[in-house]
């Protein structure tokens, strides 16, 4: 079978290794771009968008895709909902990877807040050393809230245009380890936390170890995501697929 994958998040090269180990397929990992120099992958590999649900039709069709795999970053919402409308609108499957999100513990002090905007305001007025665990595309919303001490992490640098004054990035990718992770917010005189809820194992150190140091996180919610056949990880999304040859559309 013919497989775009949907890919940018360490279930999309998960699954790519699974492919290139077992070529049964012929695959194509797809990323959106928004990395400069993202890591090598093992199966053929396009970077850019396809121009909404009707030129991701477009592509599917020329290339004679007989099925997708949606393995992108739980925030990754807009190509998301074009998956679903394409692939409903030339009827090929879809398999969605779908992290479970984090679930808070005893001893973790959350603010559940439903966006980047909802996040600064609850920072609140007094001046506070804030770590944002965002990646760089919401961090000029924290320009909003000029008074507080950011240190933000982040694979690549972000525009300098409408940062916050106060902003030190560090560029850096995951995943991270707890020891690590305590000592970045011990060092850096951290006092709360913003996150997303990105759920998996690669940047969950830092909850911990804000849950060591009693420390309140803002968790920013998820977007309500569309998906095809959900799944929770790489070899069963395989498998789905795998069940699928025999009778798909276009199968080989």
């Amino acid at each position: 079978m013919r497989l775009l994958i949907l890919g940018g998040t360490t279930e999309a090269s998960g699954l790519a290794r699974l492919l290139a180990d077992v070529p049964r397929h012929d695959a194509v990992l797809s990323l959106a771009g928004r990395t400069a120099a993202p890591r090598a992958q093992p199966i053929k590999t396009r970077v850019g968008g396809f121009g909404g649900a009707d030129g991701l039709a477009q592509w599917l069709t020329s290339e004679r895709i007989d099925a997708v795999i949606d393995a992108t970053h739980p925030y990754a919402d807009e190509i998301s909902r074009n998956a679903v409308a394409a692939c409903t609108q030339i009827r090929i499957p879809l398999v969605s990877i779908v992290r479970p999100p984090w679930q808070a513990q005893a001893g973790d002090r959350w603010e559940n807040v439903p966006d980047a905007v909802s996040a600064a305001r609850t920072l609140g007025t007094t001046p506070r050393h804030v770590f944002l665990s965002l990646g760089r595309q919401e961090l000029n919303v924290f320009a909003m809230a000029p008074q507080h001490h950011y240190l933000a992490r982040s694979v690549e640098a972000p525009s300098p245009s409408g940062l916050p004054p106060d902003l030190i990035v560090v560029q850096a990718r995951g995943p991270f380890d707890r020891t690590a992770e305590l000592a970045l917010l011990k060092r850096e005189k951290i006092e709360i936390v913003v996150s997303k809820n990105s759920g998996g194992s690669a940047t969950y150190a830092k909850i911990e170890a804000a849950r060591e140091l009693g420390l309140p996180v803002v968790m920013m919610a998820r977007p309500d995501k569309q998906a095809g056949h959900v799944v929770t990880s790489p070899q069963v999304a395989l498998d789905w697929i795998d069940q699928l040859a025999p009778r798909s559309p276009r199968g080989v």
